[in-house]
Parts: C-alpha cells; sequence; structure tokens
C-alpha cells in the first residue's frame, strides 16, 4: 500500500492507495510547529480510526509548498512507517516539460496536478487549464504533449474573507458560503456574496484570457476544497476531480520507484 502526502499552506492532504485505488484519505491543518512525533501519533491514529494497517504501507511520497514541514514528516515516515519517502522535487521523472523561465519556481502541487491532469485527459487532444482552489488559487496551461507552459496565482477565497475582517473595522469573519443572490440584504451575505461571485468572475476571466493564448479551446479540470462550489456557480469548468493532486503523487510514485 502506498501513502501519499500533499502539503499545503492551510491544509495537509494524506492518502491511502491499494494499487491504484484509493482507500481513504484525510485532511488536516498544516501546523509548522508540529514534531516529527506529534505528525507521527496524529497520522496513527487516522490510520487506526480507518482501520487500515500501518504495517502494510510499503511506500510513502510528499510532496510540500512548506519547507519547514518536510523534515519532520520525512521523519515520521521513517520511525512511524519505517520507510524512507520520495519527495517530490527537481529529477523526478514526470512527463512532463515545464516552460518556465526557472522551471525550480513552480511549485510541486502544480507538477504533481499536471501530472495526474495529463494522465486521465491527455486523450482528448486538447490544452489543459488546470485550477486549484486552496490558499492561493492557481491557474496551470497544459498542453496534451507534456508541455507546462506557465499560469497564473491568485489570492485564495479564504485570504479575501480574512482580509476584509482585518483591514476593515466593521467587518467581521464570515463562513465561506454562496449566496443565492448578488444582491444581499444584509452585511454576512453581502461579504459572500462579494467572495464567491468575485472568485468567480476573477475565474471566469483569466480561463477566457487562457482560452484565447491557447488558442480558442481548452479542456477546464478544477480541484482543491472551492472546486465543487466554484464549479456550482460557473459553467465555464468541464471536470471536478477533488483527489487530483493525491492521484498524481501515486503516478509519480510509480515513475518513479522502479
Amino acid at each position: 500500500m502506498l501513502l501519499v502526502i500533499d502539503v499545503g499552506n492551510s491544509n495537509i492532504v494524506a492518502g491511502v492507495f491499494d494499487g491504484k485505488e484509493l482507500v481513504t484519505n484525510w485532511r488536516f491543518s498544516t501546523d509548522r510547529s508540529k514534531t516529527a512525533d506529534e505528525y507521527g501519533i496524529m497520522v496513527r491514529s487516522m490510520f487506526s480510526y480507518g482501520e487500515v494497517p500501518v504495517n502494510k504501507i510499503n511506500g510513502i511520497i510528499i510532496s510540500s509548498v512548506v519547507p519547514p514541514v518536510l523534515v519532520p514528516l520525512c521523519h515520521m515516515c521513517e520511525r512511524y512507517f519505517k520507510v524512507r519517502p520520495l519527495v517530490v522535487g527537481p529529477g523526478m521523472k514526470s512527463g512532463i516539460s515545464i516552460c518556465y523561465d526557472n522551471p525550480r519556481e513552480v511549485g510541486a502541487d502544480r507538477i504533481v496536478n499536471a501530472v495526474a491532469a495529463l494522465h486521465k485527459y491527455s486523450h482528448l487532444g486538447l490544452p489543459m487549464i488546470i485550477l486549484d482552489f486552496g490558499t492561493a488559487n492557481t491557474f496551470c496551461a497544459l498542453l496534451p504533449n507534456g508541455d507546462y507552459l506557465g499560469g497564473a496565482i491568485a489570492p485564495g477565497i479564504g485570504i479575501s474573507a480574512d482580509a476584509l475582517a482585518q483591514r476593515c473595522a466593521k467587518l467581521p469573519r464570515v463562513e465561506i458560503l454562496c449566496p443565492r443572490t448578488a444582491i444581499c440584504r444584509n452585511t454576512v451575505a453581502s461579504m459572500q456574496a462579494g467572495m464567491m461571485y468575485g472568485a468567480v468572475g476573477q475565474m471566469e476571466g483569466i480561463i477566457n484570457m487562457m482560452k484565447k493564448e491557447l488558442g480558442g479551446k481548452a479542456y477546464v479540470i478544477a480541484t482543491g476544497g472551492f472546486s465543487g462550489m466554484m464549479a456550482a456557480n460557473s459553467s465555464i469548468i468541464d471536470a471536478v476531480e477533488p483527489n487530483l493532486t493525491l492521484e498524481g503523487l501515486r503516478l509519480l510514485y510509480e515513475k518513479n520507484s522502479k
């Protein structure tokens, strides 16, 4: 069995594959102060709760955009699973050609998503636009031959919510929901409408610009915590893949563990 771990700025997502089947997955907060033992106890408890045998794990792969968390997680893997993890980084076989000014600047999560999208959708013969809605919203352009062209990065919905509450004295922190209308009759709903419909408008604007630059057509794939909510409010998304990053990690492990 394979344990895959994706470390984001706000959350860590982990999953267990038995062959190509995703058996279970978890999401927990990224904490830069946690030790290897604290992560180990937490992950082992999740295995126990999910009734997944720890001793069946014979491979681990990690991608991370938070360098301080990587070291304790690697130590955790070796101590609690007796496995040295693969870490996504330069030099890994991916099947992706990164057409970036400096390929090392591309976040590991963006490459992992591209690997999964290429595997699942390259047969369509269309350029792909991969959206990942997290702490930051990323927009990545990928050709069906594996050329990763680059993309755009924008503040995530959570960052927008935090900024409103921090910088506007009379505005509260609000739950991120999508109201039925853009014309709202109370402050909380007005903030929610501004954040959600503003994010939808931003998304559609960036995608339409990217489609023009790609020749007019592209297949749009969304992942990340808010992907379902965004897709429900826009027809521009062609596919929602909640586990795209986990699938990409599995594929990278298979390419690099032989």
